[in-house]
């Protein structure tokens, strides 16, 4: 398997994603910077978290116009899976890739801590070494991540099976108080509709091995491989 990292000014998780797909694929990604308009052939994209451009105007807004973009939604027309996190979820929504918007959380303010995702589905590339319904431990670190569409858009999201992740409390209870940012029924991370594009806003690679404290995103990596490797 062979990946490339996006990188953007202001991205500041694009090393740790890094880490984590060597990790798991036995060799470092390529690292693409956004102003290159191509991407080496790989088998998968990811865009990473942090604060392109410094989040100015909204997040991800002027990242979704840098060169290296035309190519990813090229890439990704053509099947290519595309991963983003956080700051690549707000750039995937903003470049049209993914329905919807992150707005500010409801809360007003940067939000960092562990939170618990129910996996809603474990039918593509990036959940099939999950359980459905399994519930992990995530790191989250946003202020943007509220995400929200327009019913018939969530509606649509719910029937066709594209909603990946949700906050829930450590049962897998999906309630009000384990929303952490007033997300739409609590919605963490969707898919397009033939799964290959994945936008979530907690950040797996930063609890991918025993050193960080836990282990429950490894298998979104180690999935990665064994799908595409």
């Amino acid at each position: 398997m062979k990946a490339a990292v996006i990188v953007f000014p202001g991205s500041n998780c694009d090393r740790d994603i890094a880490v984590s797909l060597e990790t798991a694929m036995g060799a470092p990604p390529a690292m693409v910077w956004h102003g290159d308009a191509d991407i080496p052939k790989v088998d998968l994209i990811v865009v990473p978290g942090g604060f392109s451009y410094g989040d100015y105007l909204r997040s991800g807004a002027m990242a979704a116009h840098s060169p290296v973009m035309g190519e990813v939604k090229a890439r990704a027309d053509k099947g290519v899976p595309v991963l983003g996190i956080c700051n690549g979820f707000q750039i995937l929504t903003e470049c049209g890739l993914l329905p919807g918007i992150l707005m500010r959380n409801a809360s007003l303010k940067f939000i960092c801590r562990d939170v618990y995702l129910r996996v809603e589905s474990n039918d593509s590339l990036f959940t099939s070494a999950y359980g459905k319904d399994d519930v992990i431990r995530i790191p989250m670190a946003h202020h943007d991540g509220n995400y929200f569409s327009d019913e018939a858009t969530i509606e649509r999201l719910e029937d066709n099976g594209q909603v990946a992740f949700r906050y829930c409390d450590e049962t897998g209870a999906i309630t009000t108080d384990a929303n952490p940012n007033g997300s739409l029924r609590n919605i963490a991370g969707i898919y397009n509709e033939t799964k290959t594009v994945l936008g979530m806003m907690p950040h797996p690679e930063r609890l991918a091995e025993t050193l960080l404290g836990g282990t429950d995103g490894r298998p979104m990596f180690d999935g990665l491989v064994e799908a595409l490797g």
